[in-house]
């Protein structure tokens, strides 16, 4: 009788399971956890963001106390004071008041999610344990998102009580029986979890800390208000289309602190996550098929 040939990829399967027999996406999940919660950089970066949101939210709580003072006036320069109380404020949007901040430290997690285990070469021993590099990916993109949502949750609790005492005096603590608010709140969590995967995409495709962190940062936050200033109708067109401006559609329910946006809240919602998307798609392909 002829021995029976075994084509290459069958091979490979079989070889993945005599190395890996216990390899499960749910322990590479488990592994991801450990290794980013075992850097002190993960601990800073999250501690950071809750920081930064609480900061942010003080300070416009006290602003915005002073403008319904009248001591500053809302609106164009001259502004009286009973202009400035038409403005419509809404406590959610004071309390996220820092969400441009905390989503670049976010973004800074994502990125160094992936590329530090370039710096250091330890992406060799990552996908020598987890060979199938879109499920390493997929892992780390899972990672990020619990982890997101969960300083997202922790940085908002602790903005509201930090400026609930400002708030209270003007009855503009947030209600929870307010569809705006949950609207807010859940629309700069989503805004977080589309940045810190958007992040992570992209550091599959550079690789480089420094790299990722510096194109995130221009796409996030340099890109929107350098463009601003550009007087010209198709640029302000495009400009819509960034991630910043597009959330706005959906973060902004009163006119206290911008500009209606030309988008719909649903449509600033796909633009936004179209970002994650096509860096996720963009950095699996190439992770599939450049060497580490």
């Amino acid at each position: 009788m002829s021995p029976v040939t075994t084509s290459p990829a069958v091979a490979s399967r079989r070889h993945l399971r005599d190395v890996h027999p216990r390899l499960t996406f749910g322990g590479t999940l488990r592994s991801e956890w450990i290794k980013l919660f075992s850097l002190r950089s993960t601990w800073w970066t999250l501690g950071l963001t809750v920081v930064l949101m609480s900061g942010f939210a003080l300070l416009q709580a006290y602003g915005v106390g002073l403008m319904l003072d009248g001591r500053i006036p809302a609106g164009a320069p001259g502004a009286t004071s009973e202009q400035a109380a038409s403005f419509e404020i809404i406590g959610a949007e004071v309390v996220t008041g820092g969400y441009q901040v905390g989503v670049l430290t976010v973004a800074v997690l994502g990125a160094l999610l992936l590329t530090g285990e370039y710096s250091t070469g330890m992406i060799r021993s990552t996908l020598s344990a987890v060979p199938r590099r879109l499920s390493m990916l997929a892992a780390k993109a899972l990672t990020i998102t619990v982890v997101t949502v969960g300083v997202s949750v922790v940085g908002l609790v602790v903005a509201a009580l930090v400026s609930a005492p400002l708030l209270s005096g003007h009855d503009l603590v947030p209600a929870l029986d307010d569809a705006r608010t949950w609207q807010v709140v859940g629309g700069m969590t989503y805004f977080f979890v589309v940045a810190g995967l958007f992040a992570l995409g992209l550091a599959a495709i550079i690789r480089s800390t420094a790299g990722t962190i510096t194109a995130v940062v221009t796409v996030l936050l340099l890109l929107p208000g350098v463009l601003q200033f550009v007087n010209l109708d198709w640029v302000q067109d495009a400009m819509t289309y960034l991630p910043l401006p597009a959330a706005t559609s959906f973060l902004s329910v009163s006119n206290a602190f911008s500009a209606a946006s030309p988008l719909a809240a649903w449509e600033g919602v796909g633009v936004v996550g179209a970002y994650a998307v096509v860096a996720l798609g963009a950095g699996a392909v190439v992770l599939r098929r450049r060497d580490a």
